[in-house]
């Protein structure tokens, strides 16, 4: 469980840091998309290493998807630390003793969401103001001009994610499938 508490130290420091800028941040919309938007069913082991405040830590994720519901596993060191389930309408969570109250299920759910989703479901599913550009290799969503995530394919199974308003970067390592951008 050192893990975990290590993660709530390092998030929560990120969170004070945002909290003493001059303007207030606006903060990134959650995704909350409809299982059966993705238009497929998937099934995928991602490695997720997360990046904030000058610390690293990594967690193993499954992820499945179908017409009815998200379902995700978070592990650590082996351990299931973590169960998420998203029909569409109710999340439901299991979260193991330590887990930290700063790291949001919603939020996972809604990063995974922003790679994972077609750009037609996103764009139908963000809030008045927000925007997404979408080129084969990169997604951009941004908020009166400023794009607050990027997230670039570095490699087939490999993307990277970075939170610019929350201040955060996650390394995707997936197994056996690649998100797929469209063309501009």
């Amino acid at each position: 469980m050192f893990g975990l508490k290590y993660l709530a130290a390092v998030l929560t420091g990120v969170l004070v840091l945002a909290g003493c800028a001059t303007q207030p941040p606006v903060t990134t919309p959650l995704l909350r998309l409809a299982p059966a938007s993705l238009g497929r069913e998937l099934a995928v082991v991602q490695q997720l290493d997360i990046q904030a405040a000058g610390q690293v830590r990594s967690l193993d994720v499954a992820l499945e998807v179908d017409a009815l519901s998200v379902r995700m596993a978070f592990l650590q060191l082996g351990q299931t630390v973590a169960r998420l389930e998203w029909d569409g309408r109710q999340l439901e969570q299991s979260l193991a003793p330590g887990w930290p109250k700063v790291v949001s299920a919603e939020r996972v759910l809604s990063d995974l969401q922003l790679v994972w989703w077609p750009a037609a479901a996103v764009r139908a599913g963000l809030a008045p103001g927000w925007q997404l550009a979408e080129s084969a290799q990169t997604r951009e969503l941004s908020h009166d001009g400023r794009v607050r995530v990027s997230v670039r394919k570095l490699a087939a199974e490999h993307v990277e994610l970075v939170q610019h308003a929350e201040g955060y970067t996650v390394q995707i390592h997936t197994r056996g499938a690649s998100p797929a951008f469209s063309s501009p």
